[in-house]
This record gives structure tokens, C-alpha cells and sequence, in this order.
């Protein structure tokens, strides 16, 4: 197997490669040429792409930026769920890193593939000079059967809740609706809207928030002006009368829909929850289509998660290093403060 390694402007020319492998491989959404080219095009700084040929055929793929002297990892901005890392399956990924470590410059001590996930590959065994480390727990939704049937599954609490609130809308005249955008030419406007949304939240005092000016809403812009132009985006809008309260920015491929981003307006009336009622009528319409089989939420797990799926999954990233000695001495170091804690909590004078 030999790595070659190139600058990240050569993707373009690389694409069909890329599609290709992930089509045989993870065929994960999040993958395709057209996020990556836009993530690209948004947060590159200086990366660079690896292709792995073995018998005349790219095996594996990956981007990667260097974060220090002597360390590389895969191409990780927060706007992507997963890491850039592709490989045929039946490889071993230890073998894999550590070839590309021998042909990326600069003598690389340690690489890392971020943020993988095991419901796309299983997470290899560590062994010589590699370790695998959680990242975080996320959650699906798999898409069986009727939405009654689901939703009857669901927790009490939950139910009883959104029917007391949609009881309250009706009894103050307040007409709820859902709209989804899903033309390239709409696509824009929702974009817009969505920044409005998200900066009226707690989001824009920590400087997070969309905006459009900025190189994420440049970025939401594009991707959902391309994913829409090919039938895979969608846009989901909730509105309290004329009021929008609430929305999704969603990609939908080959039966898996993907919930990017969600915001709701901070002014919504106190004691509603629009985003709660826009993903029942949102998830009614994903099971009645018939045409989703699952539902994904990445990001990190939250307690809101969990009243709407008990399909939980541990993320993980992937190190290897140049010499096995050099792991050793990183998983001694972190045992380190374990054992100095068992010590004291041993010791007679620890109450």
C-alpha cells in the first residue's frame, strides 16, 4: 500500500474518488464530496489530502491539518459531525495510520482520527502503538413501523406535555404550522431566517451564533443552496401564526436525515416549547414518507435526546503512534492522576 500525499486544492480533481470509497464504504451523508468541498472551501487552513492505493486502487482517503510539530489529525472543523477519514473495509486502520505517518512531512509523531463513528464502522481493537479514547455519546432515531406505534413508546411526560401545550395555542387562538424548504432558490431566505433565530438566543452572547457575513453562515448558505439544488436538503420551518419560532437545517440522502443545526426564537411565549412540537409534526411526516429509515441527532447527547430515543452510541477517536513506547508513556501518564486519587481517597486521614 502507498500513501501520496497532496495539497487539499487538489480535491476537486479527487471527488469522484472520494465519492466512490464512501459510496463502498461508510456512505455517510457527512461525506459526500459536496460537505467536504464546502467545509473546505469555509475553514481550510493549509490541509492536506492522503490517498492510499493498493493493486492500482484508492483503499483509503483522508484530509488532514497538522496541529503541531510532530502531531496531524483529521480535518476536524465543529461544523462536521465526523472525521475525514475513508477506508475500504477488512483493512487494518493501525497498519493504514501508521503508513500514513511514514509519508506525511515533517516526521509525525502521533495522528488522530477524530471523531468516528461506530454505527458507520466498528471501533478497532487497540493494540502496539495505537488507542482508541471516547469521544461522545449521540443518539438516533430508527425509523419503524407507524408514527402512533413510536410515539406511544414514547415517555408520558412527553405526550402529556405537547398536548397540554397544543391545548393552550388552540385555546388562545394561536394556529400552528410546518413548512420545509427544500428549492435551491429558497434556500438562501431560510438561511437568513435561521440566523435571525439563532441570534436571538443564548448563542449570540458567546459569539457562536449564525450570522451571514460570517464564514459559518457563508458556509450553511452554500451547502444548502448545493444540497437543495440536489434534492437532498431540507429546511424545516415552525411558526406560531405568523410568528417563526423554530427550526431545523436537515440533510437527507439515501434514507438518512441528518439534524444539523436547530434554533428557536427566545421570545416564543414562557411555558411553550416550539422546537418540541415542531419535531412531532416533523417526525409524524419522516415515518409517514416511507422513505427515511433513520433519523440522526450527533451532537452530544442531551437529556431532550433522550425523551425522543433510548438509541444511544459512543463516538470515538482513533491515535496511533510512530513507536508503541510513545502510547505507553501516554496511558501511564493519565493513569497517573487515577492512582494519586485512589491514594487518597485509601488514606485514613482522606475523611
Amino acid at each position: 500500500m502507498k500513501w501520496t500525499i497532496e495539497p487539499a486544492a487538489s480535491f476537486a480533481q479527487r471527488a469522484e474518488q472520494w465519492r466512490v470509497l464512501n459510496a463502498a464504504t461508510l456512505a455517510s451523508p457527512l461525506l459526500e464530496p459536496e460537505f467536504v468541498t464546502q467545509l473546505l472551501t469555509h475553514f481550510g487552513k493549509g490541509e492536506v489530502l492522503a490517498r492510499c492505493e493498493e493493486g492500482g486502487a484508492t483503499v483509503a482517503m483522508a484530509l488532514l491539518s497538522r496541529r503541531r510539530a510532530g502531531t496531524w489529525e483529521t480535518f476536524q472543523p465543529s461544523q462536521a459531525p465526523v472525521g475525514m477519514w475513508l477506508q475500504q473495509p477488512g483493512l487494518d486502520t493501525g497498519v493504514l495510520m501508521a503508513g500514513l505517518m511514514r509519508a506525511l512531512p515533517g516526521f509525525p509523531l502521533v495522528l488522530s482520527l477524530l471523531q468516528r463513528d461506530p454505527a458507520l464502522e466498528a471501533r478497532p481493537a487497540g493494540g502496539a502503538g495505537v488507542s482508541t479514547m471516547d469521544y461522545i455519546a449521540t443518539a438516533r432515531v430508527t425509523v419503524s413501523g407507524s408514527f402512533d406505534d413510536y410515539w406511544a413508546g414514547r415517555g408520558k411526560n412527553l405526550r402529556s406535555n405537547l398536548k397540554k401545550q397544543r391545548a393552550r395555542l388552540a385555546r388562545e387562538g394561536i394556529a400552528t404550522r410546518m413548512d420545509v424548504v427544500t428549492g435551491a432558490g429558497q434556500a438562501a431566505a431560510a438561511i437568513d431566517d435561521y440566523a435571525r433565530l439563532e441570534q436571538s438566543g443564548w448563542k449570540a452572547g458567546q459569539g457562536t451564533a449564525v450570522q451571514a457575513s460570517t464564514a459559518q453562515g457563508r458556509f450553511y448558505r452554500a451547502l444548502f443552496e448545493s444540497a437543495c439544488a440536489r434534492g437532498q436538503g431540507r429546511i424545516y420551518r415552525y411558526w406560531f401564526g405568523e410568528q417563526l419560532v423554530a427550526m431545523d437545517l436537515c440533510l437527507a440522502v439515501d434514507g438518512t436525515v441528518i439534524i444539523l443545526k436547530t434554533a428557536y426564537d427566545a421570545s416564543a411565549p414562557q411555558g411553550l416549547s416550539p422546537t418540541l412540537l415542531m419535531r412531532e409534526e416533523q417526525f409524524r411526516a419522516l415515518f409517514d414518507s416511507g422513505d427515511v429509515r433513520v433519523i440522526e441527532f450527533y451532537g452530544k447527547v442531551m437529556e431532550w435526546h433522550t425523551r425522543w430515543t433510548d438509541e444511544v452510541r459512543t463516538m470515538y477517536h482513533v491515535t496511533a503512534f510512530r513507536w508503541p513506547v510513545l502510547g505507553a508513556l501516554k496511558q501511564l501518564l493519565k493513569a497517573r492522576p487515577r492512582r494519586q486519587a485512589a491514594r487518597l481517597e485509601a488514606s485514613p486521614d482522606s475523611n
